[in-house]
């Protein structure tokens, strides 16, 4: 047995929110009742923090509410609702399926994330419930894809090993469910279950009342592939392969992009390893190193409550320690691995089983018909004929997964027809580009990202070509607030917005995901982004070494330091 340490606990006063939590009668509030008024189209704040716990909150048209304040209207409200779809999965039918729903309830779009799932946007109050009762005809839900819980279990799309490929999905999915809150809330209020009369705390055996004190990630990689940036996650899973068979994993813990801005006790950080366990046994260390949060993360400042801050603050050792008290045994010496990438391998790639697959770029993650680029169009043409899945990217693109011979002349027929491998939308900085929402819906977002990135990318393109490096693989992200969705700390080039139209300029993360970038320029608009990013391309075209990517570059010419631990992020080391 492992020897008996004492961990400190938290203090201070909890914060309001863990005071809905325990009010809430497990996740359930006031919200069936809330979803029925009539008189406004939006919900009260309380219910909106319960709301995340079903996969959705609440947002309003930041473009219409300066106009509609004027009319004296209330905003335009609208809810975003979040797909849980463990290792990224969907089959024809559900695409159909989620393209039906963006047209019926949504923006005529829908969005993939960077946790490898999708989320609608623009769904009207009263289409909400008609909205998830359609999405579970289909076997999807939207339980835990927000809120203070585990969140959708990312895995390795990696269609050139897909026999492994598979056996990781399945442990995801396994990972998913087995962490999903127990509460019978979520049928009640979406699916008219029956309600449950007598609720008690065995309904949640794991989580308890309160759940966590933060959100929770959980993502799986299979080197030499990081496409799910594992070490941004709270649990990073690497996988380790023998004669290629999948044997354990190595354990990384602590990872998370987000932070406030002008706070130096918040930050991205990355996940660090405590050692290797067996296949066998990772569901169950991943329950109790979520439980070692539960117990001792920080429940009354919210901005400070992820897992990554209770590493810090405990110890990492002291935590691992805790993790292998409540496991009854010590984690193995982690096993050699090796990233080199953190992106996705585009076109056709022909698996072992003798199945092919095809990687599509879509820029942002955004599905939808766009001028000249029918995208929406040709891929449900596409999930019309397919025979296969589709799979999800960390990095907001999909997998056109397990075609057949047959069926690949056919769907290459479709791409070819609608241009969806043009040039314009395939150079290389495009194809490692990630992007969040943030305006006009987000309401966290001080800035433009998604709707802003492409027409940056074009001006930065410029001076690429100029340079010689159309070809070069450059990691780089714009988040439009502090919080980390598109993972922009990690970016070679992050962009972080700041304001409208600024952003601070970050430089030197790893391309395999290993290490964080830093601060180069604060605040600073496009024309400045250009003038600071011309000598730095300029330069590293002419004294790279071989092989060297560009995050590396900058750390070697000293334009910013390393930062391998998040707490140097804002500092010198």
């Amino acid at each position: 047995m492992v020897g008996k340490i004492v961990l400190p606990p938290q203090e201070g006063k909890p914060s309001d929110v863990e005071e809905i939590k325990a009010e809430s009668n497990y996740l359930r509030g006031s919200l069936a009742e809330t979803m029925q008024e009539e008189l406004s189209s939006g919900i009260p704040d309380w219910d909106n923090r319960l709301m995340k716990f079903h996969g959705s909150y609440l947002q309003d048209d930041r473009d219409q509410r300066l106009e509609r304040e004027r009319k004296r209207l209330e905003p335009a409200y609208q809810f975003m609702v979040r797909v849980r779809m463990p290792g990224g999965v969907a089959t024809p039918k559900q695409w159909l399926k989620l393209d039906e729903l963006s047209d019926k309830y949504g923006n005529q779009s829908f969005k993939i994330t960077t946790r490898q799932t999708i989320q609608f946007h623009g769904i009207l109050k009263w289409n909400m419930k008609k909205h998830m009762q359609e999405l579970n005809s289909v076997l999807f839900d939207t339980i835990a894809a927000c809120g203070d819980v585990n969140r959708n279990v990312m895995c390795n799309a990696n269609p050139y090993q897909s026999n492994l490929h598979q056996e990781i999905f399945e442990l995801s999915s396994k990972i998913s469910e087995h962490l999903l809150p127990r509460t019978n809330a979520y049928y009640e209020i979406w699916l008219d279950k029956e309600k449950v009369v007598d609720t008690q705390e065995e309904q949640e055996p794991i989580y308890g009342s309160l759940y966590l004190p933060r959100k929770f990630k959980i993502g799986m990689a299979i080197p030499p592939a990081n496409d799910t940036d594992v070490f941004s996650q709270d649990i990073g899973l690497i996988a380790v392969v023998e004669n290629n068979e999948l044997i354990g994993f190595n354990v990384a813990i602590g990872g998370g992009m987000g932070m406030t801005h002008g706070d130096t006790a918040t930050y991205p950080q990355l996940a660090r390893l405590i050692g290797y366990i067996s296949k066998d046994k990772v569901v169950d260390v991943c329950e109790k190193i979520m439980t070692v949060q539960r117990d001792y993360g920080n429940r009354s400042v919210r901005k400070n409550a992820r897992f990554k801050y209770t590493v810090d603050r405990l110890g990492l050792e002291n935590v691992k320690k805790e993790i292998e008290n409540r496991l009854g045994y010590e984690f193995e010496e982690a096993r050699p691995y090796e990233f080199k990438h953190t992106g996705d391998r585009y076109g056709w790639i022909k698996g072992e089983d003798g199945k092919y697959h095809f990687t599509l770029f879509i820029q942002n993650g955004r599905v939808k018909d766009f001028d000249n680029y029918p995208l929406k169009t040709a891929l449900r043409e596409i999930a019309l004929i397919h025979k296969g899945e589709f799979r999800f990217t960390g990095n907001q693109n999909v997998v056109i997964a397990n075609v057949g011979s047959r069926s690949k002349k056919a769907i290459d027929e479709i791409i070819q027809k609608y241009h969806l491998t043009d040039s314009d939308n395939y150079s290389a900085l495009r194809r490692n580009s990630i992007a969040c929402v943030a305006l006009p819906t987000c309401g966290l977002a001080m800035a433009e990202a998604e709707r802003y990135l492409p027409s940056l990318l074009e001006k930065i393109e410029a001076i690429i070509d100029d340079n010689g490096l159309h070809d070069q693989d450059i990691t780089i992200r714009m988040s439009g607030c502090p919080n980390g969705c598109s993972r922009a700390a990690m970016g070679e080039i992050g962009f972080i917005g700041k304001g409208p139209g600024k952003y601070n300029l970050y430089l030197g993360a790893s391309h395999t995901g290993s290490r964080l970038n830093k601060i180069y320029k604060e605040n600073i608009g496009e024309e400045e982004i250009l003038a600071s990013l011309r000598p730095i391309i300029e330069h590293y075209a002419k004294e790279r070494l071989d092989g060297e990517h560009f995050g590396d570059f900058v750390i070697r010419t000293e334009y910013v330091e390393a930062v391998t631990d998040g707490r140097y992020f804002h500092n010198r080391a």
